[in-house]
């Protein structure tokens, strides 16, 4: 479909953020965001599981190396499902399962390696020397970490946050947030890369909003 991007807006006095639109012909997908001093924001509704899997897969062209990507949600809000996505983009010949117990899965047959990390089951931050987390995420790959939140003062000072929330429907609204330079960058390419004619929100699978 027919894509056009709406102009820059004046943003309100002494607000922190410049807001912008691109927005499908016809209905269908709508984009928007706001580039805010303090990182960048994006936000969508996925409705199955496999629409979830494709929106991730959209983010993989654009991960290089030492990339780190923080996943947070409830148990069953579909964290998992997320790096399935990202995998079968890169080309993970692998089954990829969730790290619970085994607390990182490494896949190392993809365009790049993947290190999935889970931090539900660690008790203290000095664990993360044991499963060697601090190697791994300065070791060339891409590293995916669940419960990151548990430790927040051991993640990387630049890193994509993607926040999962399941609804009583069984939908599931995405929130994916900036920090740091490069970050922005990858969220532009992979939020830029769906407005510009991909189908990894195709079909009303996902409709993507500026968060309030």
């Amino acid at each position: 479909c027919g894509i056009r991007a709406a102009p820059w807006q004046t943003a309100p006095s002494g607000s922190a953020f410049r807001p912008f639109a691109v927005f499908a012909k016809g209905g269908g997908v709508r984009y928007n965001a706001r580039v805010m001093d303090n990182g960048l924001t994006y936000a969508c509704r996925s409705t199955s599981a496999e629409a979830t899997k494709e929106l991730a897969a959209g983010l993989a062209p654009f991960l290089a190396p030492d990339d780190v990507v923080v996943l947070k949600g409830d148990l069953g809000a579909g964290k998992t499902q997320f790096v399935q996505g990202v995998a079968r983009a890169l080309g993970v010949t692998d089954a990829v399962v969730s790290p619970t117990f085994n607390l990182v899965l490494e896949y190392r047959s993809g365009r790049l390696p993947l290190f999935h990390f889970d931090w539900y089951r660690l008790e203290e931050a000095s664990e993360l020397e044991d499963i060697g987390y601090f190697d791994l995420i300065e070791g060339g790959g891409v590293s995916f970490i669940e419960w990151g939140e548990r430790f927040p003062q051991e993640l990387p000072a630049g890193y994509l946050e993607v926040t999962l929330t399941a609804d009583m429907d069984g939908t599931r609204a995405i929130a994916a947030r900036a920090f740091g330079s490069r970050s922005r960058a990858l969220l532009e390419q992979w939020v830029g890369d769906v407005g510009n004619g991909s189908d990894t929100c195709g079909s009303g699978a996902g409709v993507w909003s500026a968060e309030a």
